[in-house]
């Protein structure tokens, strides 16, 4: 990597977490800064009911509250709302489907945002690859574009999402 797109990937970092006031996240061991797990976090922050609600339908909900580390790519209420309409009730009743859609959104380990922003591709627990582009526009997971980075739990980290990530029929 040159010490050209070095700088710039951590500029844009920097920016990033600046311009989304996530900076208090980074002080301290982030060990003792949340004490709960990524599911607990979740839920606390109120706009994510729609995945919590799928992971609980699934059981994802305690796999996800296990020691990981996982990463989450987390889509909020809004992200769902853009589905066409009766898509979420459809997959709630079709849980294996719904299991493998959000098994998409989570890659094993704990990758904070400057680790993403040197990435073009991530492994997912799903076995399937998910599509990285960080730019001066932002970062994007496949279509769907970060939003909030590095939400830490006791047992990974959240990178918050506008939109729910679907995989490629197989």
């Amino acid at each position: 990597m040159t010490l050209y797109k070095s700088v710039r990937n951590v500029s844009f970092f920097l920016i990033l977490v600046l311009s989304l006031g996530l900076s208090d996240l980074f002080a301290g061991d982030d060990k003792t800064k949340n004490k709960k797990n990524i599911v607990e976090v979740a839920v606390e922050a109120g706009n994510f009911t729609t995945l919590a609600a799928a992971l609980q339908a699934t059981g994802l909900d305690a796999e996800l509250q296990k020691e990981g580390p996982f990463t989450v790519f987390a889509p909020t209420d809004e992200a769902f709302a853009k589905l066409p309409e009766g898509t979420v009730e459809n997959l709630l009743k079709d849980t294996e489907i719904l299991k493998s859609i959000l098994l998409y959104h989570v890659v094993a380990g704990k990758v904070m945002s400057t680790d993403v922003v040197t990435l073009t591709e991530a492994s997912t627990v799903s076995g399937d690859l998910l599509k990285i582009k960080a730019d001066d526009n932002g970062v994007m997971i496949n279509d769907s574009k970060v939003i909030a980075v590095d939400v830490v739990s006791s047992n990974g980290v959240i990178h918050v999402i506008d939109a729910v990530l679907i995989p490629e029929k197989k």
